[in-house]
């Protein structure tokens, strides 16, 4: 591929052919531009994060069809780099290089696009230090950690022109592509409510404590813009998730933001009006896990619809016949719809109508992947070169769906509802109003 093609991929967008996230703006047309770029060109991407995400775009990186080189491994974990260039030796094309430091595929201009598979207190830093550095991007969920970040998502998506794909998958899935479609025809009449849930049987985690800095482990930079603290045993490899509002973003920001993004596709809704929450911390009182395990949140829209989430963390029963799903209430009937297709029935409650995906995308097993996951990462390939002119789950959707997930936490941590202003979706409240950005390690800010 000559330098002035590779370029051309890198600045795909505003600013460059004129192709905007979810159409097409000014000059070139989708199939025009793939005829300019040649779709057969060869992506170069990296992957950044090495840990229980890595394995669900395996697939989707051995694929031929989606012609791409991987040219590198980050982590800041040497066994966990050096376990995913294991898995993927001679499975993928392209000759990876082993890093630990992420600015090293940022300077290399030779690399097309990130997928950044960190936690939680990465994903945004990452992704808009990537779009700096002139990177495509699939940023996993959640997108953001608070929701000055998902602002901050979205505008620097503006101003660099990037593609970045959220990794909320089930909009890539057929099933609920199509259920979804019915729905806004008037498939179950008006809609006015949605339930969204997910149960797990997750376990006692240890009690954080402190602990030398495990071998081959870089902690300073595994912290990045986070607050730098003393380790704590335990800490880096999942259970991060569970030990402080630092790193993490509770089970809302780990799993609700599928099924409340699902949710208010459903319902084309965007910023509630109000919020409530009830949340507790209801299992293994005296572990290590320092946030709610059980929440049930209710949020309010214009046009007096409702969602609701129904989070269990640690109660494995599954209330609704399905670890985790949405079901969606209309005045003529009721949708059924999760990762294993959907079921449509009349207000009568009689079956009309199922698919069901002949797919594997997996439930709540730890790092997931699967069809939809495959679908999802061929998607944001296509448009980043051209061939499909719209993102299944661009920034800017997938920062409002995000935004129900912090107005979740920021109710359960101040213990008291709030309204909220549903143009610019910020919340009318003091007090959680100081929950809408983060303190940065000192050198990490954003600059927009």
């Amino acid at each position: 591929m000559s330098t002035n093609r590779r370029e051309f991929i890198r600045n795909v967008a505003v600013g460059a052919a004129g192709i905007g996230i979810g159409g097409v703006a000014s000059g070139f047309s989708a199939k025009s531009y793939s005829r300019i770029v040649g779709a057969n060109d060869r992506l170069n991407v990296a992957l950044m994060g090495c840990g229980r995400r890595v394995g669900a775009y395996y697939a989707a990186l051995q694929d031929k069809n989606n012609n791409v080189d991987v040219a590198y491994i980050c982590d800041v974990m040497k066994k966990q780099r050096e376990r995913v260039g294991k898995h993927l030796d001679g499975k993928v094309s392209g000759k990876a290089t082993l890093v630990s430091d992420i600015h090293e595929i940022w300077n290399d201009q030779s690399v097309d696009a990130i997928f950044n598979a960190t936690p939680d207190h990465w994903h945004a830093p990452g992704t808009w230090m990537a779009m700096q550095a002139g990177k495509h991007v699939y940023i996993e969920k959640p997108c953001s950690h608070n929701p000055r970040e998902g602002e901050l998502l979205v505008a620097f998506q503006k101003k660099y022109g990037k593609v970045v794909q959220m990794g909320n998958q089930q909009r890539s899935a057929k099933e609920s592509q199509e259920i979804i479609s019915e729905i806004h025809k008037g498939a179950i009449g008006d809609v006015y409510k949605a339930v969204a849930f997910y149960s797990n049987n997750r376990g006692e985690v240890p009690v954080a404590k402190k602990a030398p800095v495990p071998e081959g482990l870089d902690w300073e930079l595994w912290q990045g813009p986070a607050p730098h603290v003393e380790y704590n045993d335990n800490t880096w490899d999942y259970n991060w998730h569970w030990y402080g509002w630092i790193w993490g973003t509770a089970e809302a920001g780990n799993n609700a933001t599928h099924e409340l993004d699902v949710a208010r596709w459903a319902l084309q809704v965007k910023y509630p009006e109000y919020v409530e929450v009830e949340a507790a911390k209801r299992h293994f009182k005296n572990d290590g896990w320092v946030m709610y395990d059980t929440m049930d949140a209710r949020f309010r829209f214009p046009g007096n619809k409702i969602i609701e989430w129904d989070g269990k963390s640690r109660e494995g029963y599954n209330t609704y016949g399905s670890d985790r799903g949405t079901i969606i209430y209309g005045s003529e009937g009721t949708v059924f719809v999760n990762r294993d297709g959907y079921t449509l029935y009349d207000r009568m409650g009689k079956k009309v109508k199922d698919n069901k995906s002949s797919g594997s995308e997996a439930g709540t097993a730890l790092g997931g992947g699967g069809d939809m996951t495959d679908t999802h990462v061929a998607n944001f390939f296509n448009v980043i070169r051209g061939k499909e002119s719209k993102l299944n789950s661009p920034i800017e959707e997938g920062a409002i769906s995000q935004m129900l997930v912090h107005y979740s936490n920021i109710a359960y941590r101040t213990n008291k509802p709030f309204k909220v202003n549903t143009v610019d979706g910020h919340i009318l409240d003091n007090d959680a109003m100081k929950l809408w950005d983060r303190e940065y390690q000192k050198g990490w800010e954003p600059k927009l």
